[in-house]
């Protein structure tokens, strides 16, 4: 898996003559191969700030003129060339749905599952394809035996529709949901671990660990909260909407069982495109979300029983593979960090100004938080969109109260100086 990546990411350039393997590239595909080809063995730190190479890449995108897009972190647009797999792969079972679609498409089912597998560094047999991250951790949700009094650990400060089902657990069978509450940003690595095993208890049978946390892009030391709950014999189930493909690690080595994702975020699949990680050894002991036969119990297949779906879109996630490691996972990562830490460093020290991400690698990536004093969230994200056209999201959860700032790959610089003279006139209000 290693060498792989190391290769992919020193000969990037190979690649992008397979993604878009054609007689006739278009200019953006040709500039981008170059630029791959030159930047082949520099440092991803120092690479991070050369606005030529992400010029190149930016192309790779059709962005919308006259408008700055910093919510990537909702749903992410795709590059060209998964957008335009999508297009034909639709155009193509639609001239005959039930052969194109159900025998030719989904033929292709089980080699992304092993491409998949391969990225998040597993076994293929413990990967199902999903549609969205909800979905895969609902699965896990609602598919663990629990009985009354049993006891999950959570945070008020996860995802809103993963508490929600554990909450409709609760009302339902009597499990006891256990509270933690995050003061965040944190710096303190041994704070957020302790945050959780403190709250284990005899009772305890599972850990929801939410990897990045999406509202202030904080991580969380998952594998160190994973080994402690491990001695206590306690599931880990890790939300990594947020991390997967955001910044470099492998699955496995979170030490979790159960880890679920969107893949319309950090790694540009089409919209409507997840995954759900189930350790071998664990997936019999989950109930599927829609019924399976009986002979796939220990079948990672099981938790694929949606019916008809748009195969088309879930074909196209090769492609936002191709594209990822053709960038390189590493550059990726250091990219969005620098973007990150560009406009918050501008920021910092405007009058009221109030940032609530870390700006250190260890305890952040691409994701950043603003709060200005005397003003709400949605006032400052108001301002961005009717006075600049800068589209963000004001947050309003439990203890975090700010506007939420997602750069992606395509973003440039000049876009961030805009967001940087858009904030500092929106302080002088």
């Amino acid at each position: 898996m290693s060498n792989r990546r190391n290769f992919l990411q020193k000969m990037g350039f190979l690649s992008a003559s397979a993604l878009i393997g054609n007689l006739v590239q278009p200019a953006w595909s040709r500039d981008l191969k170059e630029a791959l080809k030159r930047s082949a063995f520099t440092d991803p730190t120092q690479l991070a700030s050369d606005e030529e190479f992400w010029y190149y890449v930016q192309q790779s995108y059709t962005i919308a003129p006259n408008f700055i897009n910093l919510n990537n972190g909702g749903v992410a647009p795709a590059p060209k060339s998964v957008a335009d797999a999508m297009k034909a792969n639709y155009d193509f079972s639609n001239q005959a749905p039930s052969y194109f679609m159900w025998r030719v498409l989904d033929s292709g089912r089980e080699p992304l599952r092993k491409n998949l597998a391969q990225l998040a560094g597993c076994d293929a047999e413990e990967i199902a394809l999903q549609r969205n991250a909800t979905e895969a951790l609902e699965t896990v949700i609602y598919g663990i035996d629990l009985k009354a009094g049993d006891e999950v650990v959570l945070t008020k400060q996860d995802y809103p529709n993963m508490i929600g089902a554990w909450r409709q657990r609760e009302k339902r069978e009597g499990i006891k949901l256990v509270w933690v509450d995050l003061d965040l940003p944190s710096e303190d690595e041994n704070y957020l671990v302790n945050k959780y095993t403190d709250a284990f208890t005899p009772k305890t049978r599972v850990v929801q660990i939410t990897h990045l946390i999406n509202w202030i892009g904080q991580k969380i030391p998952v594998r160190k909260i994973a080994d402690a709950a491990k001695k206590r014999d306690i599931l880990v189930l890790v939300d990594g909407a947020h991390s997967f493909a955001h910044f470099e690690f492998l699955i496995p080595d979170l030490h979790c069982d159960f880890f679920g994702t969107s893949l319309h975020k950090w790694l540009g699949a089409p919209i409507g495109t997840g995954l759900l990680y189930v350790r071998k050894e664990k997936i019999k002991t989950i109930w599927p979300l829609f019924g399976a036969v009986e002979k796939e119990e220990g079948d990672i297949r099981k938790f694929e029983h949606l019916g008809t779906r748009p195969f088309y879109i879930e074909e196209a996630i090769d492609k936002a593979i191709d594209f990822h490691e053709m960038i390189g996972s590493r550059r990726k990562e250091e990219r969005l960090l620098y973007l990150k830490n560009y406009w918050m460093q501008r920021v910092k020290d405007l009058p009221g100004v109030k940032l609530l991400s870390s700006f250190k690698k260890e305890f952040s990536c691409g994701i950043g938080m603003i709060a200005v004093e005397g003003k709400e969230p949605a006032e400052l994200d108001r301002f961005l969109i009717d006075n600049y056209r800068i589209h963000t999201v004001g947050i309003n959860w439990e203890n975090i109260h700010g506007v939420r700032i997602t750069p992606n790959v395509y973003t440039s610089i000049k876009n961030l100086d805009r967001l940087v003279e858009a904030i500092t006139a929106f302080v002088k209000t």
